[in-house]
């Protein structure tokens, strides 16, 4: 069976909570699961230690026998020193598109002008 260690969304609208957990690929994200691992709480403050508690020990073990973390769940095990440190692909999505680049030469053509005169 192929199982992955991925999060399952709780909470109410707009205030979402995750639990971490490893259940069988073949389910729904919200479905039945095998074991619950830790949660997540993206409410929560960046720097509070309470945003993600995972029981590290256990997820090493899953990992060992063959378990697949899915990519924010091998983020947050990176940050944990569980895994190492992955190249990720650095998309180009903050580069503006053509029309908008055009724009902002206008607009620092014209903003250049009138301190040229």
């Amino acid at each position: 069976m192929a199982t992955k260690i991925r999060l399952a969304r709780g909470g109410s609208k707009k205030r979402p909570h995750y639990s971490i957990v490893l259940s069988d690929s073949r389910m729904p994200r919200d479905g039945r699961f095998l074991e619950k691992l830790g949660v997540y709480d993206p409410m929560l403050a960046k720097d509070d230690e309470k945003r993600v508690v995972m029981n590290l020990d256990r997820v090493k073990e899953l990992l060992a026998q063959g378990a697949q973390p899915t990519d924010r769940v091998a983020r947050f095990l990176e940050s944990a020193g569980v895994l190492a440190k992955k190249v990720r692909a650095n998309t180009k999505a903050a580069v503006p598109g053509k029309q908008m680049a055009e724009r902002a030469a206008k607009k620092a053509a014209r903003a250049a002008a009138p301190a040229s005169e």
